[in-house]
């Protein structure tokens, strides 16, 4: 059976600035196993199914697959996959939201504009502090030797993904650090989380945060564009009174030292609630034969 099949580039103004990802629609049929050998075939970070939504209120279902592993929620694969899903018309905004449905339950997605300038925005799950660190404990010296640390202090969070939260001084000292990176594997080894998230401010640009996200396991990389990590740090940075911008809402850069140039869009609205996003390009449309 052939399947609509698309590759699209996330939290992107234009092709290869962002994170891409591969989109399967009509994806009734596929069980387990085959879902995870397309995904790992692409060798994308993520690839996603859409099937019909199991509730009326559900817009379309979507399971988000790893080259390695079923993934509960992540922001990219959330963003990339309704824009999909609203270029095939498989679904109408209701009220500018579209409802996805996945194994974290039914999460809204606002639609704000049309188009190649149209923004979607996904709500992540809600985040909470797990722990809170210092540059001296035992097991974040490693990582953090010799790092120029800004003022919050490290922080674990989950938020639908586990990450380490580290403040760096500034954007310079962001864009040059090496990562550790067996110190990260290991960080993230013992204490179940993807690794370690970079963060800095940066006055005067025209983004208010540079991030750079380590993934210590199951393999290490630098991710280009992760909307996931960036909610997780919004929800810290409202918890610790430390938006950039009293109204919520404001704009991060990340992926430029793996050759990308993303752009994400976050806001914390009025119920503290963390909305992440940013523009979409397809790339590719075609059909599967598996």
């Amino acid at each position: 059976m052939q399947r609509r099949f698309v590759q699209l580039d996330v939290f992107a103004a234009r092709p290869g600035d962002g994170n891409p990802l591969a989109v399967v629609f009509d994806a009734d049929g596929l069980d387990d196993a085959t879902m995870q050998a397309i995904a790992r075939w692409t060798r994308l970070p993520e690839t996603t199914f859409v099937l019909p939504p199991a509730t009326p209120e559900g817009s379309y279902r979507l399971r988000i697959f790893s080259p390695r592993r079923e993934v509960p929620f992540a922001g990219h694969p959330s963003i990339g996959s309704a824009h999909a899903v609203l270029e095939a018309g498989l679904a109408t905004p209701r009220d500018g939201l579209l409802v996805q449905e996945c194994a974290v339950g039914a999460l809204p997605v606002r639609v704000e504009g049309e188009g190649a300038a149209r923004r979607l925005s996904v709500r992540a799950p809600r985040a909470r502090v797990l722990e809170v660190g210092s540059a001296d404990a035992p097991r974040l010296q490693a990582v953090l030797a010799g790092l120029p640390l800004g003022a919050l202090p490290p922080v674990l969070m989950d938020g639908g993904r586990r990450w380490w939260l580290v403040e760096l001084r500034d954007e310079a000292a962001l864009r040059s650090l090496s990562p550790p990176w067996a110190a990260i594997a290991a960080l993230a080894a013992d204490t179940e989380s993807m690794g370690v998230c970079v963060y800095a401010r940066c006055a005067g640009a025209e983004h208010d945060l540079a991030v750079r996200a380590f993934v210590g396991q199951p393999a290490q990389v630098e991710d280009a564009a992760s909307g996931a990590a960036n909610a997780t740090l919004a929800a810290w940075l409202h918890h610790a009174g430390a938006l950039p911008h009293a109204d919520g809402r404001y704009v991060v850069s990340q992926g430029r030292e793996v050759g990308h140039d993303a752009r994400l869009y976050l806001q914390v609205d009025a119920e503290g609630e963390v909305w992440s996003g940013g523009q979409v390009q397809t790339v590719v449309r075609g059909t599967l034969d598996w």
